[in-house]
């Protein structure tokens, strides 16, 4: 069945009407801080660009609009027949966007049961995990890779292979970070531009070889933008990187999601002018296989945030627009690195705040296909980002408020949940949130178990065979 044939279906449910969904978001971010005992901690200067209906409102619209979608069920007997008056329980398992975080301290936080805890939290909110694949962590000595469990302890990059495992156990989208960087490379790596190029093709190889089935996300190039000049690939141009990506692209499926990736965007306007926006332009109008567009979005210590805050580049609107110019290029966003710190005066609470308000708007955007916080625990970080206290739970991995603030957006007011009875043609229709679902469906003393996938781009019509 199409969307239209869907959408003229008996048991039809229009979205929420635009003008109610403003007021209810308002409504339910005030509760939720009186709740958690919090009150406002944002400036006033804040709160009139943020606290805005029209605003609101068109978040809200985006969201009904791009993250949901109209299906129709069909509950048949064995021999094919509609199932009349059959009662239909749905539940939302998964997202089919990308909420994620880096997995950087996995198995590596001291004892079993802080570990254990580490995934238990991790798993309560995220469906996408960032492993370190820095050269300096996964080659120190030329030669010596550490992909495979049993190797030397490094701090913040264990092994992948415990990545791929913790996938499996869990169902989680998993992403390299990066393939090429600047910055974090081992010492034993040549000045010439010429071998250095022809080790990349190496590396590239062996991590293809290895992970082409089970990493599906990749940042093929990080932060280029701001480039050290004494990087032995360094070009005004940045012609690397697309000669990166010429090298990576053939090396993975179609269907593997190969980023570019890139610091501050919420600072770069106007938004077709600046040099990031321009870089991407030109990588793909020369036919690089440029696959998605990563922006970064670290806002630390407390005195920048502060700044931010109440200053012109926190203006939402502003924000949209950047985010639809980089959209309009054709390829999927991703917030690739969040980090907003804690620390300060009423830290958390304005944490709590800061981070729900930006989620529903990133959440909102057509072209966005992930969000990715960068250290769920406090002290799981560098040391600068250390001081920041920029986690979602403190260092015993305590949920703070923002952790809770994101658990109440994942899995509670962006999951659907229903129950509804089949009408004389076995049909039940629904609008919901695009992700993966558990059916029961309970007739005639008798309970069934489905499961199926709500997609934006598969089929939106389901049939559900009861067994005699």
């Amino acid at each position: 069945m199409n969307d239209r044939a869907l959408a003229k279906h008996p048991q039809f449910n229009p979205p929420l009407r635009a003008g109610r969904v403003g007021a209810a978001a308002c409504l339910g971010l005030s509760l939720l801080l009186t709740g958690l005992g919090l009150r406002g901690a944002t400036p006033e200067a804040y709160r009139q660009k943020w606290r805005n209906p029209a605003l609101e409102e068109r978040i809200g619209q985006n969201i009904e609009q791009h993250r949901k979608g109209d299906a129709l069920l069909e509950v048949v007997d064995a021999a094919g027949k509609p199932v009349a008056g059959a009662q239909v329980a749905l539940r939302q398992t998964t997202h089919e966007f990308l909420f994620g975080c880096n997995g950087f301290v996995l198995g590596q936080l001291g004892s079993e049961a802080l570990n254990r805890r580490y995934e238990e939290r991790f798993v309560q909110l995220f469906n996408f995990v960032s492993v370190p694949f820095y050269w300096a962590g996964t080659e120190p000595v030329r030669g010596q890779l550490r992909y495979e469990e049993g190797v030397t302890n490094i701090w913040r990059r264990p092994p992948p292979d415990r990545f791929v495992a913790f996938a499996r156990r869990h169902g989680l989208t998993l992403k390299g970070h990066p393939l090429v960087w600047f910055a974090h490379n081992p010492d034993w790596l040549p000045k010439n531009p010429d071998e250095l190029r022809a080790l990349y093709r190496q590396r590239f190889r062996d991590i293809a070889s290895r992970y082409r089935d089970t990493i599906p996300v990749w940042d093929v190039v990080n932060e280029s933008i701001i480039t050290e000049k004494q990087y032995p690939l360094y070009t005004p141009d940045r012609a690397y990187v697309g000669w990166a990506f010429d090298e990576v692209a053939p090396l993975f499926p179609k269907r593997t999601r190969l980023l570019i990736n890139e610091i501050a965007p919420y600072n770069w306007f106007p938004a077709v002018s600046n040099r990031y926006y321009l870089q991407v332009k030109q990588l793909l109008a020369d036919g690089r296989d440029v696959r998605g567009v990563g922006l970064q979005y670290h806002v630390m210590p407390r005195k920048e945030l502060d700044s931010y805050l109440t200053g012109p580049n926190c203006d939402p609107a502003r924000l949209l627009e950047l985010y639809d110019a980089f959209g309009n290029l054709g390829v999927p966003l991703y917030i690739t690195e969040v980090t907003f710190g804690s620390q300060g005066p009423d830290g958390e609470a304005l944490q709590a705040e800061v981070v729900r308000d930006h989620y529903r708007l990133w959440f909102s955007v057509p072209r966005m296909a992930g969000i990715t916080w960068w250290n769920l625990g406090d002290n799981m970080a560098v040391p600068h980002e250390n001081a920041t206290l920029g986690g979602l739970t403190d260092a015993e991995l305590n949920p703070k408020p923002a952790y809770l603030v994101l658990d109440q957006l994942l899995n509670q007011e962006w999951k659907t949940r229903l129950e509804r009875r089949t009408d004389d043609r076995g049909e039940v229709s629904f609008r919901g949130f695009f992700g993966k679902y558990e059916v029961t469906v309970a007739h005639a003393g008798k309970q069934s178990r489905f499961e199926f996938e709500h997609a934006g781009d598969g089929p939106r019509f389901h049939r559900f065979v009861l067994k005699d």
